[in-house]
């Protein structure tokens, strides 16, 4: 006879995990603030029924297609209106403000200059869609105007200035969603419920990975007519507001660089800052307490497309504080990826990248304590965005924390920074995030890249800094 193994009060492990897990998870839950990011709702949170007005900062690309024309369309279930869209290219704003225009009643104004935009009181809410490295000054800028944030994922381009946005959020109590929009897909919000009750037991290992093969190389998108010196403002001086900062080396107008710029360094982390985010922000998100990286090393090569400053196939491994190891892997030259996988000690979880389905499979010595479980049809699924985008109203609303709010998206962009770093080094990087340090194996601090120290460099991980495009 098969005799399950008893504790000292007589119960079997299943009825004694079952029940501690359980209880784990309620003292869990009442430690849990009300509005769930540590405080009430701030004085100005909206009302329910309250139209939410919207400016939008980058309306090229992703900035048009996911963020204007789909907060459009659901539009009226969201009760928000249109106000403003800005892009240094008077061809996008304009294009942005005529379809507006188009699909709707709101009375829609066309700016090239974002100070324009978030001066204006009559604009509560910002989504920025810009290049990754006007991402901290425009959002900090609206907050301190008193505009919640949308912000394009990566939250920043650096380390440094990520903790600028980070303390802005804590001063200005305004609420920050960054747009990893797999964050809000519902088998991970499946998945941190298991582990909340004690399911998974200590968690081992969450791996994952984001996978493309463009034979033409990725991002090499196609270079328009209309993007031209004349249509776009180039260079930040002289009381205007150009699409390259003041601080970063000057260059002559490159309309490669400006469709293509997640291929250069000095404007982004390529696969690290564009694709490894929507793996990091859901397995994180999923542990149910994410933490900050204790150490990180990253692997990236570039043997396939040439034409670049960054990676075309990168590997990433990071540890936590509680004992947890994250691998994502990342490759704009194979499309066969790892599967979405989180292991604990009790079991282990297999997740579907669409956000559909979860299978829970307990260990085999806990397969006594643990039945196996399986969920299809979770929702969100598929194309999350509008979902992102609700939420991220709905907090303003009630108070609430985003899903991939401002303490989730500090850690995650840790890991990013803290991968560059490593592989631009080669050295394994270590974070103590009460002094927000990075330092080597025996102890040597790595100063962090930024806007200055890049201005300064001619060679990349591959050779000299690409001024001009390939």
């Amino acid at each position: 006879m098969n005799t399950k193994k008893q504790t000292k009060s007589g119960e079997n492990r299943r009825q004694f995990l079952k029940k501690t897990g359980t209880a784990a998870a309620a003292v869990a839950a009442l430690k849990v603030p009300v509005y769930g990011a540590g405080q009430a709702p701030s004085a100005n949170v909206k009302g329910a029924n309250e139209k939410i007005v919207v400016g939008y900062v980058g309306v090229g690309g992703r900035g048009f297609g996911a963020h204007v024309r789909q907060m459009r369309q659901n539009a009226e279930e969201n009760n928000i209106a249109q106000a403003a869209v800005c892009d240094v290219s008077t061809h996008r704003s304009n294009n942005a403000k005529n379809y507006i225009t188009r699909e709707s009643k709101d009375k829609v104004d066309a700016y090239t200059d974002y100070r324009k935009l978030i001066e204006r009181k009559d604009i509560d809410a910002v989504v920025c869609s810009t290049v990754d490295h006007w991402h901290t000054r425009i959002c900090v800028e609206s907050m301190e105007s008193g505009k919640d944030v949308y912000i394009e994922k990566p939250m920043t381009r650096y380390l440094g200035e990520a903790y600028e946005l980070y303390d802005a959020v804590k001063r200005s109590k305004r609420k920050v969603q960054v747009g990893s929009q797999i964050t809000s897909c519902g088998n991970f919000a499946k998945a941190a419920e298991l582990i909340a009750q004690g399911k998974m037991g200590p968690l081992v290992l969450a791996q994952g990975s984001y996978m493309r093969n463009n034979p033409k190389g990725e991002w090499n998108y196609r270079l328009q007519d209309w993007a031209t010196k004349g249509d776009i403002q180039w260079t930040t001086g002289g009381g205007k507001i150009g699409w390259l900062r003041e601080d970063m080396k000057q260059i002559d107008f490159n309309a490669d660089h400006y469709f293509r710029w997640r291929k250069y360094l000095p404007y982004c982390a390529g696969l690290l800052g564009d694709l490894v985010p929507h793996r990091l922000f859901p397995l994180m998100r999923a542990t149910g307490n994410a933490e900050f990286p204790s150490r990180v090393v990253c692997l990236g090569t570039r043997k396939i497309t040439p034409d670049r400053d960054v990676s075309d196939n990168t590997q990433v491994l990071a540890e936590f504080p509680n004992g947890m190891t994250l691998i994502v892997t990342s490759s704009s030259v194979n499309e066969q990826g790892l599967n979405e996988t989180i292991r604990g000690q009790y079991g282990t979880m297999y997740l579907s990248t669409n956000g559909s389905s979860l299978e829970y499979k307990p260990e085999r010595p806990f397969a006594e304590e643990f039945d196996p479980e399986s969920y299809t049809n979770l929702e969100p699924s598929g194309n999350t965005t509008p979902q992102h985008h609700k939420n991220w109203l709905d907090c303003i609303r009630n108070g609430k924390e985003p899903v991939a709010g401002i303490d989730l998206a500090m850690k995650v962009q840790a890991v990013i920074s803290l991968a560059e770093i490593s592989d631009r080094r080669g050295t394994m990087a270590h974070f103590d995030p009460k002094t927000r340090k990075v330092t080597d194996g025996a102890g040597n601090e790595l100063k962090p890249y930024d806007y200055a120290e890049e201005a300064k460099l001619d060679q990349g991980p591959y050779g000299p800094i690409k001024e001009i495009g390939g």
